[in-house]
């Protein structure tokens, strides 16, 4: 190796270390990076290693010193914190359309991310046990496949199954393939989605990504029009009850005074509840009306309690009504 390559390297080499294993509470001494170096046949003098700083500091990293016995060096991260490489890891691995394999496989990536002494102990703290996740290796290829249908202005084919009382998968459509204009993939509940425009309904449906099966790009061209120009994702934003297709309502909850989190949970907190008597509240949102939202109205134990409009009350009435009577 030549003298000229050699401080080339040199100059990598110090970079390397300070990325990988220095902190804003760990940083190396002069004498540890003398030694790092030597370890991968570098020789070097501590003015050679103080000009390499001065160069790094040059090209606009940010390199401190930490005053212990000895002098340390550190190079200051511009990227995610520890605590965001954990939220990170855990959101990874709380997704139930990612299987175990590919989470398994980001989360160490993500970890990876971390400065070296830090790596096993974030490994330690992104562990969650018995979460349910899909059991589809291909999502991502399935999300790559539509994405790529969508840059190329193209329809995307794909059979669509559903589970059974057996478990077995049963296609819909008599197993023949979907074409549709792909419009937007949606992460909803934990699923991807993905809208597309029917033709032959001339309207959106949705389907769950992870149930879509030989996923291609069709030689078939997009479909366009206004309504597929004007698609927002307002449609998604009042769906806190899962992507189902009933109708968007103004509903009036009344909300006893301790049950007022388990709103806030579902909606959000730019609530405006008006006080009522007797420690209840009324607070308006929107909802799409579906047996999941009023589930989770039954679910409070009449904590929280479907005050209007009238018709929406006699509706929910006439749901429990159908449950007893199916018992």
């Amino acid at each position: 190796m030549s003298a000229n390559s050699n401080q080339k390297l040199k100059l990598l080499y110090v970079y390397k270390m300070l990325n990988e294993e220095t902190d804003a509470e760990h940083g190396l001494s002069m004498t540890q990076i003398l030694e790092r170096l030597a370890q991968v046949g570098i020789s070097a003098e501590r003015k050679g290693i103080y000009r390499d700083i001065d160069v790094l500091r040059s090209f606009g990293f940010t390199i401190t010193t930490i005053q212990h016995v000895p002098v340390e060096y550190t190079l200051e991260h511009k990227g995610m914190s520890t605590a965001e490489l954990v939220l990170l890891a855990d959101a990874v691995q709380s997704s139930v359309f990612v299987d175990e394999q590919t989470s398994n496989k980001l989360v160490e990536s993500i970890c990876n991310l971390a400065p070296v002494h830090e790596q096993e102990q974030l490994k330690k703290q992104v562990f969650v046990n018995k979460r349910i996740q899909s059991q589809s290796e291909s999502v991502f290829y399935k999300v790559d496949a539509i994405q790529e249908a969508m840059r190329s202005g193209c329809k995307v084919a794909f059979t669509y199954f559903k589970y059974d009382n057996a478990m077995q998968r049963r296609f819909l459509n008599g197993g023949e393939p979907f074409v549709l204009t792909p419009v937007r993939v949606v992460l909803s509940d934990g699923c991807y989605y993905l809208v597309t425009w029917s033709d032959k309904h001339e309207c959106f449906v949705r389907f769950r990504v992870d149930r879509m099966d030989a996923v291609s790009v069709s030689q078939e061209p997009v479909t366009q029009n206004d309504a597929i120009a004007g698609y927002t994702l307002q449609d998604f934003e009042n769906q806190v009850f899962g992507v189902s297709d009933g109708e968007p309502k103004n509903v009036r909850l009344l909300v006893e005074r301790n049950a007022m989190d388990m709103v806030v949970d579902r909606f959000g907190i730019g609530l405006k509840p008006r006080e009522l008597e007797d420690g209840y509240a009324e607070v308006s949102v929107t909802v799409r009306i579906s047996p999941v939202f009023f589930g989770w109205i039954a679910g409070t134990n009449g904590a929280v309690r479907i005050a209007g409009p009238k018709e929406l009350v006699q509706e929910y009435k006439d749901w429990l009504a159908a449950l007893v009577a199916a018992m």
